[in-house]
């Protein structure tokens, strides 16, 4: 699976006008066969190959990197498998982010990951609601699979206001926006129809 995973990230990597190093994808290998090694037990992800997790999971991710200016510090809510912040913070040496995974099995593993990567100094993880948690320094939050989002969007907004957005998700997170009254901008990930990356500020 891993020889797969590589192989997908280094042959798709140019569709999301990204140019790794070899060391960076053996990095987010291990992230994935740390995923597909808890995932019978945690739930992270859906089950599929290795090649749609590369695209997915990571490429797909990797396509936060460019709301994300020079050391920015940012928040991932409901990050779950550590997607997006994990396959970003991999790359980029420069960034620092706050994990916010309400269930407790899941931040364990976020914890263990992060330091079996080699990140963990540059990353805060936090076991609550991100409704119970204060930010302090973040300047964009990101998210990508929270359960219920578009039901959360509105409360997501008040929480977060004054800073930068950037969600992931298909035409629904768009429509919840605009009833909202909140201009964005979308961005169609490469090889899909109806995911995009919404970005905005509030």
């Amino acid at each position: 699976m891993r020889k797969e995973f590589i192989s997908a990230i280094t042959e798709r990597q140019s569709l999301f006008g990204l140019e790794l190093a070899d060391n960076k994808i053996e990095r987010l290998a291990d992230h994935f066969e740390l995923v597909l090694e808890h995932n019978p037990f945690l739930h992270l992800v859906a089950p599929c190959s290795a090649e749609e997790f590369a695209v997915r999971h990571v490429l797909e991710s990797l396509t936060l990197l460019d709301h994300l200016p020079q050391n920015a510090h940012f928040a991932d809510v409901g990050t779950g498998a550590g997607l997006p912040s994990i396959p970003c913070m991999i790359v980029r040496n420069d960034l620092r982010a706050v994990l916010i995974e309400s269930k407790e099995k899941k931040t364990r593993f976020l914890e263990s990951t992060v330091a079996e990567l080699g990140i963990a100094d540059r990353v805060e993880i936090i076991n609550r609601q991100f409704s119970e948690t204060t930010l302090t320094g973040v300047s964009l939050i990101t998210c990508r699979a929270l359960d219920r989002f578009v039901d959360v969007v509105p409360r997501l907004l008040k929480w977060g206001k004054g800073r930068s957005f950037a969600f992931f998700g298909g035409p629904a997170v768009g429509d919840a926006l605009a009833r909202s009254k909140i201009p964005f901008t979308k961005k169609l990930m490469p090889l899909s129809d109806q995911r995009f990356i919404y970005s905005f500020e509030h």
